[in-house]
């Protein structure tokens, strides 16, 4: 699905947005108990950044879904439900400063600048954690995840995945980058 370059969608395309959210959403009720698709739906008609960016998740292969609700703001809370990390978004270094170190090689891109080019975050390792109980995420692959600065520093980032029925967390530099190894992301929408 083609965007606009303004970051908002035609009516079109935002008709077919919504209509695959929707699809997603009653075909996943376990990701979201208790949720009403038609108030998910009116929060984003309402904010058309987010759709922009939404469409974007679901255009490099992340299909997206609500996760849960936040009470306080009333914002509603996707991550990528993909099977595997998005294929649109894989083979990518960790961030800029990684992109730039590397001398030889270099990956299309980071996964911090497409995720912030998409309006998006990066999934924390916790989130990721949380994402894993509604379904078996990543068999095949590892998805980046948002990584403290401790460890950035001192030039390394951390990566996800699930192996053996269970949920892992690893470490590698950042400027390393794998066929196999994308990013996942979350929206407040």
């Amino acid at each position: 699905m083609k965007t606009s370059n303004n970051k908002t969608l035609l009516s079109g395309q935002r008709e077919e947005l919504l209509r695959a959210l929707k699809t997603r959403f009653e075909k996943n009720l376990n990701r979201h108990k208790g949720l009403e698709w038609a108030k998910a739906q009116a929060r984003l008609e309402a904010n058309t950044k987010k759709l922009w960016s939404l469409n974007e998740m679901e255009r490099t292969g992340g299909e997206p879904d609500v996760v849960s609700l936040d009470k306080k703001t009333g914002e509603y809370i996707f991550y990528d439900c993909s099977e595997e990390s998005p294929k649109g978004r894989r083979s990518v270094c960790y961030d800029r400063a990684a992109l730039e170190a590397r001398k030889e090689f270099k990956p299309k891109d980071s996964a911090m600048n497409m995720a912030a080019a998409m309006g998006i975050e990066l999934l924390t390792e916790e989130q990721y954690r949380q994402l894993q109980e509604l379904g078996e995420f990543d068999t095949k692959t590892s998805s980046w995840v948002k990584t403290h600065a401790d460890i950035r520093e001192l030039g390394g980032a951390l990566f996800c995945d699930r192996r053996y029925g269970k949920v892992f967390t690893y470490h590698n530099g950042a400027e390393s980058y794998y066929a196999a190894r994308g990013f996942r992301g979350a929206l407040r929408a």
